[in-house]
Formats: structure tokens, sequence, C-alpha cells
């Protein structure tokens, strides 16, 4: 099961909607994320992803998104994220991540649901951390280095 790197979104601050990268490539630095990005950092949290599929169904929904609109730093197609465990290891490029986290509790609503109408994220979207730095670019391949045990444990 492979995917497709559709679009690459970062934000200088948190809280709020991702803008697509406009060069269509972006480096990512090894225990911290997208190099510039808002969430960038040395948690669990370092890089998410989230599906086309699921912007797709929120539009059937009758929501005005599109990439980027729930946060999300990589926007996949193909890949069913949410049939991967954690512990998942993915390659994208040169770039190796680690599944560390699926959804999230939201404890109140936050700044995308009141733009978007609703946010997804918790219930869809996936965090990883990077293991190997490199450049992730629009089209990359995302492919399934090993699956994971159902935990996720420190590489």
């Amino acid at each position: 099961m492979a995917g497709t790197v559709l679009s690459i979104n970062t934000s200088h601050r948190k809280g709020g909607r991702k803008t697509p990268v406009a060069s269509g490539i972006a480096h990512v630095t090894v225990q911290s994320g997208f190099d510039g990005d808002g969430h960038a950092g040395f948690e669990h949290r370092q890089v998410s992803l989230l599906a086309w599929e699921s912007i797709l169904r929120a539009q059937s929904m009758g929501l005005d998104v599109k990439e980027g609109d729930f946060a999300e730093n990589i926007t996949t197609t193909g890949i069913d994220l949410l049939s991967l465990p954690l512990g998942t290891k993915l390659r994208i490029g040169d770039v190796r991540l680690q599944l560390s986290q699926i959804g999230k509790v939201c404890h109140r609503k936050c700044a995308i649901y009141y733009q978007a109408g609703d946010c997804i994220f918790p219930r869809e979207g996936v965090f990883f951390v990077v293991l190997d730095s490199g450049d992730i670019r629009v089209g990359d391949s995302i492919e399934i280095d090993s699956l994971g045990s159902g935990a996720y444990e420190i590489e």
C-alpha cells in the first residue's frame, strides 16, 4: 500500500490553517519537523498527515476546505493512514517518519473548527516523529518501511 504526497503545508504559528508550500518542496529536520513550521519541535507530534480523501468527505458535507485547512503538514492520497498501527515507519524520499499518535483530543473547539465549521483532524489526522532529515516534494511516493507493533517506541 503506497500513497502520494498531494500537498506540503506549513505555517509560522500554531493554531490555524496551514498554507501549501508554493515551491512544492520543503526540508524536514530529524527530531524537529518542517523547517520554519510553527509545529516543529522536539515532541512526538513533529509532522502531521491527513488524507485528501478525508478532506473530500468534509467537502461533501458542505465545508469549504482544501489542503492545509486542518493544519496538516502533508496532505496524502492513496494511503489509508488510519489503518497503520502506532510505530509504523514510512519513507517519503530520503525522509523516514515514525507514527507516534493517531488523532488527538481537543479539549475545546479550536480556531480551525470556527474557521472551517468542523475539525476532522482529531478523528482522522496522524502524527509522526522525524527519524531522518531530508527534503519532501509534492508527488513523492509514501512507502511503508515497516509496520509498527501498535505501540510507539522511540527509535
